[in-house]
């Protein structure tokens, strides 16, 4: 046996005779620090998922975590058996995250506070590929390093239980060791300033003041997804919303390229006062060698219209084209490569980085749009640059996903742009900027009120805040 293996396999083993001798029930203090770490992995684990816990110990965190089916797998016997009596609905087997093998895979695999204790982190973040499919994350918390004397306090004084010899391993290092075993990190968030109970100070403070704080937070979230993904060739559908765009209909079905599979061209029109719909009417006739769709929208805004068009479409990848044809639509197979490929699950076009048509964006339209993009990174926690380029690209899965999900954030968006970001987010997809040329309109005049519009905006962002990250 290599002496790594032997090196191995004694850590593990002392790890293990530290739990078999540990208490199953954990302290007061331990449990309210639990039951904080359940609130955040409930944001987000959605409740039909199938999670895998390794490290659940006695099952104290998962018996409080969302999930259709829950598995938990730890070195110690003793603490297995009391998960077992703690989540009667749940299977647990006596394993190490090193060397786990079960006939299943997951959509959510939950390490909590356990990497600190592992033999080897890369060859257990390897391992757990074989329990993965393509669209599973993997959900890391971890101390925060400058939290190290005040927990070693905390022992010390006995209101925290000793622990076995750990690593302390830092964010930085997290990442390369994602990056060795082929996982990608998308967000990491510092949660909980306090965790433990202080007269109901400690969930204001964790709610509204350690967003603001998060270099003094006890725990760090990461959210990981797979990195590698088989390629395919999947069809898409582009979904047109016109409004009053009579002169771009032509070129936009001449202009856009056929992608994947199959590309079908699905026009939404939405109460035109010149002649759009007679236009899409007369383009789907004089094209029948094209896939095209028309329909017209009973509602407003062009996030309806979005979504009355999405509910059409038969492609596996979805995408949003502008009439006004600002954004090239020879661009659109950037936008596919990155969804083909695997890169991300949700591109964004972002016209902020190419130099612009002199008259193609507004110099206050320009700021806003820098102001939207900075706010955005911070509550989503990924970076993202412009929010509100009309065009942006998901899988049909997802969206069906975005949409049955819509409850939580509410129909309240008439654009759509905000509606599919805070939908993804809250999904944990990886969001991708996808930057273009953004071109001056050559027909027509734009449907965006600055002011009004401006304002619903921000108030949505103001909202969705709320729900996303003083949670």
């Amino acid at each position: 046996m290599p002496k790594t293996a032997n090196i191995t396999q004694r850590h593990l083993e002392s790890i293990q005779t530290f739990f078999d001798q540990a208490p199953t029930q954990a302290g007061f203090f331990a449990r309210n620090y639990r039951r904080l770490l359940a609130h955040y992995y409930n944001l987000l684990i959605p409740k039909q998922a199938s999670v895998l816990e390794i490290g659940c110990g006695s099952g104290e965190l998962l018996a409080h975590i969302h999930g259709r089916r829950k598995v938990g797998v730890d070195l110690s016997a003793r603490q297995i058996e009391a998960a077992k009596i703690r989540i009667p609905e749940g299977e647990f087997h006596v394993q190490a995250g090193e060397t786990l093998e079960l006939e299943e895979s997951f959509d959510y695999i939950i390490i909590s506070e356990t990497l600190n204790f592992a033999a080897d982190v890369q060859l257990l973040l390897a391992q757990i590929h074989r329990h993965a499919h393509e669209h599973t994350r993997v959900v890391i918390n971890y101390y925060s390093n400058l939290w190290r004397p005040f927990l070693s306090l905390a022992t010390w004084l006995g209101f925290r239980k000793s622990q076995p010899q750990s690593s302390w391993i830092s964010t930085a290092d997290l990442r390369n060791f994602l990056a060795l075993a082929e996982w990608q990190p998308m967000t990491i968030q510092a949660r909980i300033l306090v965790p433990f109970p202080c007269l109901g100070l400690d969930t204001l403070i964790n709610r509204w003041i350690a967003p603001w704080l998060t270099w003094f937070c006890l725990t760090v979230f990461c959210v990981a997804r797979p990195a590698r993904k088989t390629p395919g060739q999947p069809s898409v559908s582009v979904v047109i919303p016109a409004r009053n765009e009579a002169g771009n209909i032509e070129a936009a079905v001449l202009r856009t390229p056929q992608m994947g599979a199959g590309t079908e061209l699905i026009f939404v029109e939405g109460n035109s006062t010149d002649h759009t719909w007679a236009e899409i009417q007369r383009v789907a006739a004089a094209y029948p060698d094209h896939n095209i769709k028309i329909m017209q929208q009973s509602g407003k805004g062009k996030g309806d219209a979005v979504r009355k068009g999405f509910a059409a479409a038969t492609g596996d990848i979805l995408m949003i084209l502008d009439a006004d044809l600002t954004m090239p639509p020879e661009e659109l197979p950037k936008f596919y490569e990155v969804l083909a490929s695997g890169r991300a699950e949700f591109a964004n076009g972002c016209r902020l980085v190419y130099p612009m048509d002199q008259a193609a964006m507004q110099f206050l339209n320009l700021c806003a749009n820098k102001t939207f993009g900075l706010l955005f990174t911070w509550l989503l926690g990924q970076p993202l640059k412009d929010t509100l380029c009309g065009t942006k690209v998901l899988s049909r899965a997802h969206y069906e996903q975005i949409a049955a999900n819509r409850s939580y954030f509410g129909d309240f968006d008439p654009f759509g742009d905000f509606d599919l970001l805070f939908g993804a987010a809250k999904l944990n997809l990886k969001i991708a900027d996808v930057p273009i040329r953004y071109k001056e309109r050559t027909y027509g005049s734009t449907n965006i009120h600055r002011w009004s519009h401006g304002w619903l905006l921000l108030r949505m962002v103001l909202f969705a805040a709320r729900k996303l990250k003083f949670v």
